[in-house]
């Protein structure tokens, strides 16, 4: 063999000696830490020098194997949303690596998404935020980590226990199923792996007089169990909150049990008053000063069975109830103009049950094509009792002169609810979605001292669809529907067929900055008790009634959004404006021979203009803050005459955590509202409370609300009605400097998979029955 030969044979042969050499096999198995569980699907990444040379996901077993012939230094990465993430080096000239078992702790880490936990971004035309491990560990409930988010227009409510968006409640879904606040407040903060938010709610609700959209997206987990309790109580009111849920999964099958109950029982409830009724031949002042007793006991009770025998199938059957007493009572006296000094005396009481069978089923038929297809049945009774008496002691009687009126009547409804979904992906870029939905129901009010029986039908449809497309970094959505609405009684017969239109841009202009604007069109049309027909005297002086001839308002709403966010600092402006046509509001007109009635009647217009800025600074050494300052401009016009109101409100949230302790403030300046000839002022509050979480098991809480103020929650309210001016101050002095203790426990048995089936209408609330 000759010499360059030679040479080329050994080359050939140390080469391929070397490749033996340097290929090797890298394996290991991804467990949970929490419960030394196998973590399923977990995405495992090999990089060298910053590239991707290899990928691959963990089996049914946690476990998964790499063969690669890079000889230097080598990266592994692995992920799995719920969990954080972990990487690890391995060094050059290593063979074949068992890594053993990998544990993976709870966190956040975002599937497909290069994004650190607390990050915005922008989807679909939804905001969307992953709460920050920070944000989380600071806050003992679902409510108070809502209040650390960067979410324009969205307040938080930590001593109600309640969201709203832009003044309203929002659609709320959970795993896309609709959902209510109840279910939000069983929620545990560390189950929460990201919220889609926006203020314009989605064609397919469009129809259910909510206020924006909260999606929030729980973690998956594996087969297993869950219990979690949560309470809250004043130390001196009878102010008791709580939620119970346990849930279970195994295999292709959940089981979820939960209890949501609230009780309140204030007897420090106080109204003072001054107004007067005005007719064209007859004037009467009157001055009240009332203490107003009032107690509830609500509860929700709620069981679902889920089962999913593949990815692409989900049925799911839930039954709920929500059983709720109430009792409120009156005592005081009026200073009368015409009648003299009164006593008077109040009571009524309401007894409610409502509950509802869900049936739902799902079906994917591949990556393009959804089904969705639900039954709901629901039927409610309600009991009213009323009873108003006034003891007149003036000089044109003799002795006292007595008047009672009594308003006792049995509210009975039976609603079924369907709906039909189904949606369509073009590609990465398009989509597009479409239903039906209907619901029918009967509603029969007795009232009890006329015998009049009325039976009231509904016949509510509603047809939509949704187009969503991208073109490079703006989306743009579009969403149509036509209500139709069909209510009759023994008396009236009303049909409303009417168009709801949405449209929405978004551009997200760089990693830091994204802008969106809005439209949206919608009818309001009259509820069923608006609607009734059935006069009810409740004073000397005032009669109440719906109004069958109620015209539909229809709302013009525009909204041009703009978001900044670096690092720590998230920022967003908004400028919105409204115009409602046909405004329904509720005022009073004079009868004749000294009687008037209160009924809901339209006026030409209404106008809002509205500027808000929201700021959040959050994880400088654990302390956090959020700030929100708006101002709004309302402008209403009645029949002959106008009125204006300029108004400022802000909101101021602080937070510090070290270890285990958490320290946070928020402060709410509330700002007025104008409707018709009303002026009201939200409810002022404020809170300060110090928590502790020794593990993660258990945690505690102590609050101090509405601080330094001598009246507690109070809620004034004026009227510049020409018929009925009047100035009220209502205040609950039980709430004042109110301290409240909570205890929360949560354990997982294994853990629990949060399936993402989805649901549609799971209640039904509507009621025909006018209660005052």
């Amino acid at each position: 063999m000759s010499h360059p030969l030679r040479i080329l044979v050994a080359m050939i042969f140390l080469l391929v000696a070397t490749s033996n050499v340097s290929a090797r096999t890298i394996c290991g198995t991804v467990l949970s830490e929490c419960d030394s569980t196998a973590v399923v699907g977990a995405t495992c990444r090999l990089l060298a020098d910053n590239q991707f040379i290899s990928g691959t996901v963990s089996d049914i077993s946690g476990a998964f194997t790499f063969d690669t012939d890079v000889s230097s230094n080598i990266t592994l990465e692995i992920g799995m949303t719920g969990y954080t993430g972990a990487t690890v080096i391995i060094d050059r000239g290593q063979g074949n690596i068992n890594l053993g078992n990998l544990y993976l702790s709870e966190g956040v880490s975002l599937d497909e998404v290069t994004v650190t936990g607390k990050a915005m971004i922008d989807a679909r035309g939804r905001t969307v935020v992953f709460p920050s491990k920070s944000d989380i560990k600071a806050s003992s409930t679902a409510v108070g980590l809502f209040q650390k988010l960067p979410l324009a227009g969205l307040e938080a409510d930590p001593i109600n226990r309640s969201l709203k968006v832009d003044g309203a409640a929002p659609m709320i879904l959970i795993n896309g199923v609709p959902s209510t606040m109840a279910d939000v407040n069983t929620l545990q903060p560390k189950d929460i792996e990201k919220i889609e938010y926006s203020r314009i709610t989605p064609g397919r609700y469009a129809d259910r007089g909510m206020n924006g959209l909260i999606n929030i997206t729980l973690r998956k987990r594996n087969d297993g169990g869950q219990i979690y309790a949560w309470g809250r109580s004043a130390v001196a009111t009878a102010f008791v909150d709580g939620s119970v849920e346990a849930s279970y999964h195994q295999g292709a099958s959940q089981f979820s049990l939960s209890w949501t109950p609230s009780w309140r029982n204030y007897q420090q409830v106080y109204d003072n008053s001054d107004e007067a009724y005005i007719g064209d031949d007859f004037r009467v002042d009157i001055k009240s000063h009332d203490r107003n007793p009032f107690n509830y006991f609500y509860n929700q009770l709620q069981t679902k069975y889920t089962y999913s025998p593949t990815e692409s199938t989900t049925l799911s059957v839930t039954f709920s109830a929500t059983p709720m007493t109430s009792k409120n009572r009156l005592v005081g006296y009026d200073d009368d103009s015409q009648l003299g000094a009164c006593d008077k005396f109040s009571r009524s009481t309401s007894r409610d049950f409502a509950p509802s069978l869900d049936l739902f089923l799902r079906r994917d038929f591949n990556e393009s094509n959804s089904l969705e297809a639900q039954v709901v049945g629901t039927i409610s009774s309600s009991d009213y009792r009323r009873e108003n008496r006034f003891i007149y002691d003036g000089d044109d009687y003799d002795g006292d002169d007595e008047r009672e009126y009594v308003m006792d009547a049995d509210n009975r409804r039976r609603s079924l609810i369907t709906e039909v979904s189904y949606t369509h992906t073009f590609g990465a870029n398009t989509s597009l979605s479409g239903g039906v939905q209907n619901t029918m129901s009967h509603s029969t009010n007795r009232y009890l001292h006329t015998e009049y029986k009325p039976l009231l039908t509904e016949n509510n449809n509603y047809v939509y669809a949704d187009l969503g497309q991208r073109l490079g970094n703006v989306y743009l959505m579009a969403s149509t529907g036509v209500k139709m609405f069909w209510v009759k009684n023994d008396m009236n017969r009303r049909h409303f067929i009417r168009n709801i239109t949405t449209a929405r841009a978004s551009w997200n202009i760089s990693q830091k900055w994204s802008m969106a604007a809005s439209f949206i069109f919608t009818p309001d049309i009259p509820s069923l008790a608006d609607l009734t027909d059935y006069p009810q005297q409740t004073s000397p002086y005032l009669i109440s009634n719906g109004n069958p001839l109620l015209k539909v308002s229809e709302t013009l709403g525009y909204r041009i959004q703009a978001t900044y966010q670096h690092d720590k600092l998230a920022m967003s402006l908004n400028l919105s404006m409204a115009d409602i046509n046909n405004c329904a509001i509720s005022d009073v007109e004079y009868l004749g021979d000294m009687l008037f009635l209160s009924h809901p009647v339209n006026v030409p217009s209404r106008h809002m203009y509205k500027g808000s800025v929201n700021i959040k600074i959050s994880d400088i050494q654990g302390f956090g803050a959020q700030a929100y300052a708006g101002i709004t401009h309302y402008e209403n016009r009645m029949d002959g005459c106008r009125r204006r109101l300029t108004s400022i409100a802000g909101s101021v949230s602080l937070w510090w955590n070290k270890g285990p302790f958490t320290v946070s403030f928020w402060q709410k300046f509330p700002g007025k509202f104008l409707t018709g000839y009303r002026v009201s002022k939200d409810e002022n509050n404020n809170s300060l409370s110090f928590s502790y979480k020794p593990d993660k098991h258990w945690n505690f809480d102590i609050s101090w609300m509405y601080i330094f103020s001598k009246k507690g929650s109070q809620y004034p309210s004026w009227n510049y009605s020409p018929v009925n001016p009047y100035t009220t101050d209502r205040y609950i002095r039980n709430n004042a400097n109110m301290v409240t203790l909570s205890v929360s426990y949560s354990a997982d048995f294994g853990s629990i998979f949060r399936s993402g089936s989805r649901s549609l209408n799971n209640s039904d609330s509507g009621s025909s029955l006018l209660k005052m």
